[in-house]
Order: C-alpha cells, then sequence, then structure tokens
C-alpha cells in the first residue's frame, strides 16, 4: 500500500453494468451503514479501486461485453487483502471455479440480496441485527446460457485471445465471435 493510502473498511466497491442493480444494492449498502462504490465498466472499477482503497468488492460476471473475471486480478494488485465476491445470472460451476481461483472469496447466483452479499463477505455486524434471508432457488440453466459461460472460461484461458480461444475450440473464429456478441447482446 502506498502512503497516504488507507484501507477503507466500510466501503464497497460494486462493479455491474445494470445500473438498476447497481443503485439499488448502493442504496441498501449506504442504509445498512456501508460506502458504497460503484462503477459500471472495469476500467472505472480499477480507478476507484486505486482511489478509495475498499476492502470488499461485488463483481458481476459480465460487465458490457468483458468478462468481470478479468477484474479480480486487477483488484488484488491494488489490494491482496481485498474481498471479492463473483455476481452472475448465468451460473456456471466453469465460470466458479475460475473465480475462486482467480481469488473471488465466493460466486453468487443472482438474484440475490443484500444481507447474502454481506454474507458471503463474512461482514457479520449485519447478520446479528438482521433476519436472515431468503435464498430464491435457481432454475436450471438453459443450454444457451452453459454454452456462453463455457466460450467466456476458454477465451479467459487464452486472456482473452478469440483466435486462440476459438483453435481451442475447434471453432472458426469469426463463428466464436458471432456466439460471444450474440449472447452479449441479448441481456
Amino acid at each position: 500500500m502506498s502512503p497516504g493510502k488507507v484501507l477503507e473498511l466500510s466501503a464497497i466497491l460494486i462493479a455491474d453494468d445494470d445500473l438498476v442493480f447497481l443503485h439499488t444494492l448502493a442504496t441498501s449498502l449506504r442504509k445498512k451503514g456501508f460506502i458504497p462504490i460503484t462503477a459500471d465498466t472495469i476500467g472505472k472499477a480499477t480507478a476507484l479501486q486505486q482511489k478509495h482503497r475498499p476492502a470488499s468488492a461485488v463483481v458481476d460476471l459480465k460487465i458490457g461485453s468483458e468478462s468481470g473475471l478479468r477484474l479480480i486480478p486487477l483488484l488484488l494488485n491494488v489490494n491482496p487483502n481485498i474481498d471479492i465476491i463473483v455476481l452472475t445470472g448465468y451460473a456456471s460451476i466453469a465460470t466458479a471455479v475460475s473465480a475462486i481461483k482467480l481469488g473471488a472469496r465466493d460466486y453468487l447466483c443472482k438474484p440475490v440480496d443484500t444481507l447474502q452479499i454481506l454474507s458471503a463477505l463474512n461482514i457479520s455486524k449485519l447478520a446479528a441485527d438482521h433476519e436472515s434471508c431468503t435464498v430464491i432457488p435457481q432454475n436450471r440453466m438453459p443450454v444457451y446460457q452453459l454454452e456462453w459461460e463455457y466460450l467466456q472460461k476458454v477465451l479467459l484461458e487464452h486472456n482473452g485471445n478469440i483466435s486462440a480461444a476459438a483453435r481451442s475450440l475447434g471453432m472458426h473464429r469469426r463463428t466464436l465471435q458471432r456466439k460471444l456478441n450474440k449472447r452479449s447482446g441479448s441481456r
């Protein structure tokens, strides 16, 4: 940590391109005494992390057209002790494993509420003050979502190199690009 930078224990970085969710979660955290720091892009999240030094982060799996998993090492580079939770509406075992291997504390499926997030971040001061939340059971994931998650995992394994990922998958580069663009546009 550089001189003059203080770790903000009550600050929580939220990186999500869903602006309604972003503002709803920020409002809920603010009401519970936390300082939400919001970003709707990976670049903004990285800059805010360096400026505010939050102890925790909530990162969406897909931020714009980018994988939120890319943000995990960037956040850990600034603060190796940051607690990171990855949220997704498109859960898969492959991305959960990738998130944890990259350094995330937990991986939660949307819909999720503030108490579930705080519990996953192991912020226990709230757990005693509020009744436990109800977990909404998740339905089975459609095949196209599973495919998209797998494509994201392979792309991440090849550091975002579409040509290398396509070769690994045994498909043409343009086919992979089309599948990635089609899924990102339907969200």
